[in-house]
């Protein structure tokens, strides 16, 4: 199958594309490379795919894309996706997560594609209590202005889906992590400030739950989606795995050796989460797919891989510092 994939640089998408080629489709990607993009994670597979840089908001140069390579499926991983960023700035995540998207979706009209994957977040859920599950009828609170992008990109699915027949398929995956991930999310930015014995900053008293989703498992699961879901459907994607977020710092300081009081409590940020959980037995049902990787094991190879990969993390951290000069200049 020949699949255009956005964001296919990115963290969650450059594992798919990997994944994908592997399993023999024919893969073009579609990346602008911002700073949350990186070629280097696709760099094993490039010679096998097509590559476009190109932003998914100019209509002109993505319709040039789809009458060149005339998808049969798109895979749309594309967006902005930090939360703290988007406290900060929302114009980025409103530009590329809905315009992007409408853009995407009005384009498939005129150039059908099968299947058309709009990848979403838990977060578009808002926040749950100590219990409870969302499922894929629950209702859409997002509290942050990258959540309510989101959310916003997931209507649009729904409406050109209603309206005009573009065979959307939403998918919610619960908060991923592994490798190549980039060292402004959690569990990257602990493993490099442990390393360096650096103060870690734990927002408000680190009792927020997330699920923990391994990004192979979450990219195993959109291929089985593309595969065997259906246009028109939502599919939660989680883990089981719920941690609060003081739980994960502490296991990744045990795998370090490093001690539990490099650990700094820091003022809560706005609007914070408190608990999100998945009940993604749909996808498991209708499509066969489980996760396969538990946190403890999951971890333990994400440690690992940026260990193996300080270069990497080195080069990132330096970007990212880049960016907070202009911020708070």
């Amino acid at each position: 199958m020949k699949i255009l994939v956005t964001g296919g640089c990115g963290f969650i998408g450059s594992e798919f594309v990997r994944q994908a080629v592997r399993k023999g489709h024919q893969i073009c990607v579609v990346d602008k490379l911002t700073y949350a993009g990186d070629i280097e994670r696709i760099k094993d597979v490039y010679e096998k795919i097509a590559f476009y840089k190109a932003d998914i908001t100019n209509h002109e140069f993505l319709e040039h894309i789809l009458k060149v390579e005339r998808p049969q499926a798109i895979a749309h991983f594309a967006a902005e996706t930090h939360v703290d960023r988007s406290l900060i700035d929302a114009s980025p995540f409103l530009d590329s997560n809905i315009k992007g998207t409408q853009v995407l979706l009005n384009l498939c009209r005129r150039y059908p594609a099968s299947k058309f994957i709009n990848i979403s977040t838990d977060e578009v859920y808002g926040e749950l209590g100590a219990e409870g599950h969302f499922i894929e009828d629950s209702p859409l609170l997002p509290n942050s202005p990258y959540s309510v992008s989101k959310a916003a990109a997931d209507m649009l699915g729904r409406a050109y889906f209603r309206s005009h027949g573009v065979p959307v398929i939403t998918v919610r995956p619960s908060n991923n992590y592994g490798p190549w991930q980039y060292p402004e999310k959690l569990i990257p930015v602990v493993i490099l400030r442990a390393l360096h014995d650096e103060k870690i900053p734990v927002y408000g008293t680190g009792e927020n739950v997330r699920e923990w989703l391994y990004t192979g498992d979450c990219a195993a699961a959109i291929l089985r989606i593309l595969e065997a879901g259906k246009p028109g459907e939502i599919y939660n994607v989680g883990s089981g795995e719920e941690k609060r977020n003081v739980e994960v710092v502490e296991a990744i300081l045990e795998l370090l050796g490093k001690p539990y009081d490099l650990i700094k409590f820091v003022e809560d940020r706005p609007g914070h989460d408190f608990r999100y959980s998945m009940d993604f037995s749909k996808v498991m049902k209708e499509c066969g797919w489980k996760p396969k990787t538990n946190f403890k094991e999951g971890l333990e190879k994400t440690v690992k891989w940026y260990l193996e990969h300080k270069d990497w993390l080195s080069k990132k951290v330096e970007e990212l510092k880049e960016y907070w000069k202009k911020v708070y200049k």
